[in-house]
């Protein structure tokens, strides 16, 4: 996966809490097995104004001017910030898979969703937790400054705000060394390659007949 240590991104607000996963990307987009072409549908009940079906041209669809992602100082976030309980729902990953495509490498917000939080770390999605009341402060921040962008720093863990002020965060030191080198599941599981082979050589001459 992609590695993350310094994103200097322009800040998208979503001011709404309890933020499902069905809204993040519904339900008849999930047919598919890969994990690309998510991102045209990310919030797409919200985002645009007719039902989406998997194969339309997202082009060509009346999309919502009221919701943030359409508008024009928003173009080209990275940045989301959310209210609290973010990916709650189901725990299905394209929701993580639907922003990382669209382009969102940090959502901030107070408090995620169990399931959600953990399947963003093994997207290389960093679920950044702030307090309340400091996400207050940053949607005031961003609907008073067109073009507002944070700058975040996953080896200080601190976010850098326009203004000057830092703001810390809290993360987990094994989920941070993972997002910092860009450790998935299996490429965690890949750096202990020698060992495997090893082991396998080692039951191949203790049971062959397991290998015929």
């Amino acid at each position: 996966m992609q590695a993350f240590n310094r994103l200097d991104g322009l800040v998208v607000p979503l001011d709404r809490a309890n933020v499902d996963t069905d809204a993040i990307i519904p339900k008849q987009f999930l047919k598919s097995i890969k994990r690309t072409g998510f991102g045209p549908h990310l919030f797409d009940e919200w985002r645009y104004l007719d039902h989406g079906e998997p194969g339309m041209d997202c082009a060509r669809r009346p999309p919502n001017p009221e919701f943030n992602l359409n508008q024009p100082r928003y173009q080209g976030a990275s940045i989301l910030l959310a209210r609290e309980n973010f990916g709650c729902g189901s725990s299905r990953e394209h929701a993580v898979w639907a922003l990382d495509e669209y382009g969102i490498r940090c959502v901030i917000a107070p408090s995620f969703a169990d399931i959600f939080f953990t399947n963003s770390f093994k997207s290389g999605l960093l679920p950044l937790r702030l307090p309340v009341e400091t996400v207050d402060r940053l949607f005031k921040a961003v609907a008073a400054q067109p073009g507002y962008r944070l700058t975040v720093d996953l080896l200080a863990q601190t976010v850098l705000t326009p203004q000057g002020a830092v703001l810390g965060f809290q993360i987990d030191p094994f989920r941070k060394e993972c997002l910092l080198n860009g450790w998935d599941d299996i490429e965690l599981t890949l750096r202990h390659a020698d060992e495997i082979r090893a082991y396998e050589a080692r039951r191949r001459q203790q049971a062959p007949w397991l290998f015929s």
